[in-house]
């Protein structure tokens, strides 16, 4: 709660705009939130959540075969000879689709999940951070979906393309369907997440916790860190996957540098 002095020495006074009922300090009672509120709201945040995925996820599974052909055919194009991607267990063909399924359900259930997840911190946020509600949910979402898309059309490709360059007249590239699957939504999965970096440093920006000049700062430790995470994340331990994951946060980062000088919270004049 701000204090605002008089001049020549008068009693202070509070800011009338910094209000504690409007900017989540307090809650409807006049006392702070207590740690069982904050756990029901997150229960409840939670539970909406799961709604939307199962909606989701019912949705998805009326179009699975329209959606399987689009992430799998692309996988047996890259394969050439017109070779087939390989499975072995009876029930490994279902549980491919149930994934493709679930994940296509995840992708249509992101804003709802998303705003949810501004339900949850909004209580903690001041009046004037409120409205950046819309923002925060179309960037989420866009950024998301960027990510999944360069995932799919870039960065798998030519991963898979550099993991199937090793045959030799003695070895031969037989993927299992839901290896390959599995490596693809792990990328796709990474990448939406990593696409996220421009949407926090968005919002973190607006409401004046960190700025361009802060990111420039500090940008040799961003290094150090993307590059420990591209190893973390990446579906191998080559150095070509490290730098097909490292290589597009470090444009990201500078995308939000460009961001923050942007859109970053200005300094008030000194009068």
């Amino acid at each position: 709660m701000a204090l605002v002095p008089f001049p020549s020495g008068a009693p202070a006074r509070r800011d009338p705009d910094d209000d504690p009922y409007e900017d989540g300090e307090l809650d409807g009672t006049g006392g702070k939130m207590s740690f069982l509120e904050h756990l029901d709201e997150l229960r409840t945040r939670l539970i909406y959540s799961v709604y939307a995925l199962i909606g989701g996820c019912l949705i998805s599974f009326i179009f699975v075969g329209r959606i399987q052909d689009f992430i799998m055919k692309p996988l047996y194009e890259l394969m050439g000879n017109g070779e087939k991607l390989a499975y072995f267990a009876p029930g490994e063909g279902f549980m491919i689709m149930m994934k493709i399924g679930g994940l296509a359900g995840l992708f249509l259930a992101l804003p709802v999940i998303i705003l949810q997840l501004w339900f949850f911190i909004a209580p903690g946020l001041y009046s004037n951070e409120k409205r950046f509600v819309i923002p925060f949910v179309t960037l989420g979402t866009f950024f998301f979906v960027a990510g999944a898309a360069f995932s799919h059309y870039v960065a798998f490709p030519y991963t898979w393309k550099f993991f199937g360059g090793f045959e030799t007249e003695y070895m031969k590239f037989v993927p299992n369907a839901s290896q390959a699957l599995s490596m693809w939504m792990l990328m796709l999965l990474a990448f939406a997440v990593i696409f996220q970096m421009p949407t926090i440093v968005f919002f973190l920006s607006r409401m004046g916790v960190v700025s361009a000049r802060f990111l420039i700062r500090h940008f040799k430790y961003a290094v150090l860190i993307i590059f420990v995470l591209g190893a973390v994340l990446s579906p191998g331990t080559d150095v070509m996957s490290q730098l097909i994951m490292a290589g597009p946060m470090l444009v990201l980062y500078g995308l939000s540098i460009l961001i923050a000088a942007i859109f970053g919270k200005r300094k008030p004049k000194e009068d």
